[in-house]
């Protein structure tokens, strides 16, 4: 198809410190996204979507991801299958202080597939800078995860966080989709559609004018 999607899969620190580490991933539960984690690259792969592997690194006397530490080794679902190429950060986005958009660049990737953890950070972060570069961007809900937080601001459980963010991406920055549906556009080589601003907004007030007049 002329117009199929120039994918490249991109699985975000898929590491030991999220699964049994001192960071676990709790919604979706990890053991969920870890294995569409796995079902997606073993797709991409045979589909001849290239895989790029993201690996965050910190200090040596970092509390997580510290460099040499097992919390910052890859995790076995990932690091044992065929990957393409492998970008190592020390920021949030795969973006900076990487090579990543040159490689990009160079394979004339247009689409990004964003699998791994944590949604609202290193994922977010790598929408938001791919989306603004002008890339189509899908981020696979049930591959991907976050943690709770409780801070000055207040406490958010992992599904609150995880679950606003992929509303947030829908409506501008990605198309969020389930691992089987992914697949099944990788085999027929379409794009998966996201939504708007304006049409998310819509449906939101409809929502309420609903309940209202319940």
């Amino acid at each position: 198809m002329s117009n199929a999607p120039r994918r490249a899969l991109i699985v975000i620190d898929v590491q030991n410190e999220y699964v049994t580490g001192d960071l676990p991933i709790e919604y979706p539960p990890v053991e969920t996204s870890l294995a569409n984690i796995g079902r997606a690259m073993d797709a991409a792969n045979a589909a001849g979507v290239p895989i790029v592997m993201v690996q965050q690194m910190g200090a040596a006397t970092d509390p997580i991801f510290a460099q040499g530490s097992h919390g910052g080794e890859l995790h076995p679902v990932v690091a044992g299958r065929a990957y393409d190429h492998l970008v190592k950060k020390d920021l949030p986005s795969a973006f900076t202080g990487t090579d990543l958009k040159q490689w990009l660049a160079d394979h004339d990737i247009d689409t990004l597939t964003i699998v791994g953890y944590m949604t609202h950070n290193c994922d977010a972060s790598t929408i938001y800078e791919a989306a603004h570069a002008g890339l189509h961007v899908e981020f696979l809900v049930d591959a991907t995860g976050s943690p709770s937080y409780e801070n000055d601001a207040g406490y958010a459980s992992a599904e609150d966080i995880h679950r606003v963010f992929s509303v947030v991406f829908h409506s501008r920055f990605a198309a969020v989709v389930g691992t089987d549906k992914w697949i099944d556009a990788v085999k027929a080589g379409t794009p998966v559609p996201r939504g708007s601003i304006y049409a998310s907004n819509q449906a939101a007030r409809a929502r309420a004018r609903a309940a209202a007049a319940a």
